[in-house]
C-alpha cells in the first residue's frame, strides 16, 4: 500500500513531476517478487488502494465510511495489472520476454486508467499522465495518442528502470533502450513538429473571487467592472449565479450593463432550476450587451456530487455524507458558441477531466476551450490544483488553447501547446488577464480518438491468450504420452 502511494508525489500540488517516471518501480519489484498469481493480485489490489487512497484522499471529508468502501472496490482493477506485471516479468527473465513486459506491462496500466476514468466510476482523475502537465515537450505525446499515451510512456520508463535492476544482460540493454525510448519520444515528436505561426491573440479576463461570505454576484460584478484592458471574453467560474437571467428580468439587465460596462462578451455559469420544472441545471450563459446569446447545459455530471444514481434506492447517501440533495438535470449535446466571431467550447469543471469532450469540441471548430469550475467543497487540498493540470493535456491533446476560470480553485490558461499563459493560485483572488494565441492545429488524437486504450486492450488480450496456450501446452503433451 505504501509503495503504491508513492505516485502521488508527482501529482499536482505537490508537483514533483520527474518522480512519476520511477516511481512504480517499488510496485512492480514486490509484483514480480511474489510466489503465485493468487499473492500477485493481492499485492497488486494493495497498491491500487494506496494509489486511490493517495491520490485523492481529499474526497475522503466528503464520503466519510463509503471512501474506504469505494476505493476498495475500485481497487480491484489493479488485482488484474499485478498478474499481469508478474507473469511478463518472473524469472527467468530472457531479452525476448524482457521486451514483451515492457509493452504489456504499461498497456495494461493504461487499461486501468480507462476502465476508472467511467463516468460513473468518478471520472478521470490522478492519470499518471497528468503529472507531466507542466513539461509541455512531453505532452507532445498526448497529441498523438491522448494522455492515455503520456501514462503508457511513464509506465513503460519505470518498467525499463526495473529490467535494468533485476535482468541479465540482454534484458538490461532491453530496459536501458526502454527508458531512453519512453523519456526521449516525446520531446523528439516535439522537436519535430512545425513552429507554432503568428496568430491573432484574444484577451480574456478570468475571474476569480475565492471564498466570499456574502453576495459573490456582487463582488464578481465589481472585479469586472475594475479591468481596465480591453478583453473579448470575461469569463466567471460554475455556479457563479444562483438565479436563471432568462427568467430574471433584473438580473439579465444588470449582466448586459456589465458587458457593456467591460466591452466584451460575458460568460456566467447559472446553478438554479430553469423554467418551470424546478429541476436544477448547470448552464454557461454568454451574455453581450443586447442579452442572452448562447447557452450550454453541463452534460456529464458529478455521481454523488451533482446527482445519486438509483436516488430512490440510494438517497439515503445525501444523510450521511456531502452526496448531492437533489439531482440536477444534464444537458443532452455539446455546443460552440459564437462571441463575436470568436468560436468557444464552453464546458464546465468535471467536464475538464475527459478528454473525449475537449476533442468534440474542437472537431467541432472551436477555436478556445472555456472551462468554467468551482472546488468550494476541497478548498485547501490537492484538488484544485490537479483540476487545474487538466488545462494543459486538454489543450496539448485537441491543439486548441484552453482557458479556464475557477470561482474558488485556480484559474489557468495554456496555449495550443500546453504551455502555462498564466495562472491564480487557489489562496488568491482577482482577475486574470491570458492574452491566448488563437493558433489551431488538428492533432493526431483529434483525427483518431481513443486509439491508444484499443490497442492496449488487444496487446493485454494478445499476451494473456498467449499464456493461457503456454500454460495448457505441458499437460497436452503430457496426455498424449499417457
Amino acid at each position: 500500500m505504501a509503495a503504491g502511494a508513492l505516485p502521488l508525489l508527482a501529482m499536482p500540488a505537490p508537483n514533483l513531476g520527474v518522480l512519476a517516471w520511477v516511481c512504480l518501480v517499488p510496485v512492480v519489484l514486490l509484483l514480480r517478487a511474489a510466489v503465485t498469481a493468487r499473492e500477485a493480485g493481492l499485492r497488486g489490489w494493495l497498491a491500487g488502494v494506496g494509489f486511490l487512497a493517495g491520490t485523492q484522499n481529499w474526497v475522503a471529508p466528503n464520503l466519510v465510511w463509503f471512501f474506504p468502501l469505494a476505493v476498495g472496490a475500485l481497487a480491484l482493477l489493479w488485482a488484474g495489472w499485478g498478474v499481469l506485471v508478474w507473469d511478463a516479468l518472473r524469472a527467468p527473465l530472457t531479452g525476448r520476454r524482457a521486451a514483451a513486459a515492457a509493452v504489456v506491462v504499461p498497456a495494461g496500466w493504461v487499461l486501468v486508467e480507462v476502465i476508472r476514468s467511467w463516468q460513473w466510476l468518478g471520472g478521470p482523475w490522478s492519470l499518471l499522465g497528468a503529472t507531466q502537465w507542466q513539461h509541455p515537450d512531453v505532452l507532445a505525446l498526448a497529441a498523438l495518442g491522448g494522455v492515455w499515451l503520456v501514462s503508457f510512456a511513464i509506465v513503460a520508463a519505470n518498467v525499463g528502470v526495473t529490467l535494468c535492476v533485476v535482468g541479465g544482460a540482454a534484458t538490461r540493454a532491453v530496459g536501458a533502450v526502454t527508458v531512453v525510448v519512453a523519456v526521449a519520444s516525446g520531446p523528439l515528436w516535439s522537436a519535430y513538429r512545425p513552429a507554432v505561426p503568428q496568430t491573432d491573440v484574444a484577451v480574456v479576463a478570468l475571474v476569480q473571487p475565492g471564498i466570499v461570505h456574502g453576495d459573490v454576484l456582487a463582488v464578481e460584478e465589481e472585479l469586472s467592472r475594475q479591468i481596465a484592458t480591453p478583453v473579448d471574453l470575461v469569463v466567471w467560474g460554475e455556479s457563479s449565479v444562483d438565479t436563471d437571467p432568462a427568467a430574471d428580468p433584473a438580473l439579465r439587465s444588470r449582466l448586459r450593463s456589465l458587458a457593456a460596462a467591460t466591452g466584451a462578451k460575458l460568460l456566467v455559469n447559472v446553478d438554479a432550476s430553469a423554467g418551470t420544472s424546478g429541476a436544477i441545471s448547470k448552464t454557461s450563459v454568454l451574455i453581450d450587451d443586447h442579452g442572452i446569446l448562447d447557452t450550454y447545459r453541463k452534460t456529464r455530471l458529478v455521481p454523488f456530487g451533482e446527482y445519486v444514481p438509483f436516488r430512490n434506492q440510494l438517497g439515503w447517501l445525501s444523510h450521511v455524507t456531502a452526496a448531492a440533495a437533489q439531482n440536477r438535470r444534464p444537458g443532452d449535446r455539446l455546443i460552440v458558441m459564437n462571441a463575436g466571431g470568436l468560436r468557444v467550447g464552453p464546458l464546465i469543471s468535471f467536464e475538464e477531466t475527459f478528454p473525449d469532450m475537449a476533442r468534440a469540441q474542437a472537431r467541432a471548430g472551436a477555436d478556445l476551450l472555456v472551462y468554467q469550475t468551482s472546488t468550494a467543497t476541497f478548498q485547501g487540498s490537492w484538488a484544485p490544483a490537479q483540476l487545474a493540470s487538466f488545462g494543459a493535456l486538454r489543450a496539448a491533446e485537441s491543439g486548441r488553447p484552453v482557458a479556464a476560470a475557477a470561482l474558488t480553485g485556480e484559474s489557468a490558461a495554456f496555449d495550443a501547446r500546453g504551455r502555462r499563459l498564466g495562472s491564480m493560485p487557489a489562496d488568491q483572488h482577482g482577475v486574470l488577464l491570458a492574452e491566448v494565441p488563437l493558433h489551431t492545429e488538428n492533432t493526431v488524437y483529434d483525427r483518431l480518438g481513443n486509439y491508444v486504450p484499443g490497442l492496449c486492450a488487444a496487446i493485454v488480450i494478445g499476451y494473456a491468450a498467449g499464456a493461457l496456450t503456454r500454460r495448457r501446452a505441458p499437460s497436452t503433451v503430457e496426455e498424449s504420452l499417457q
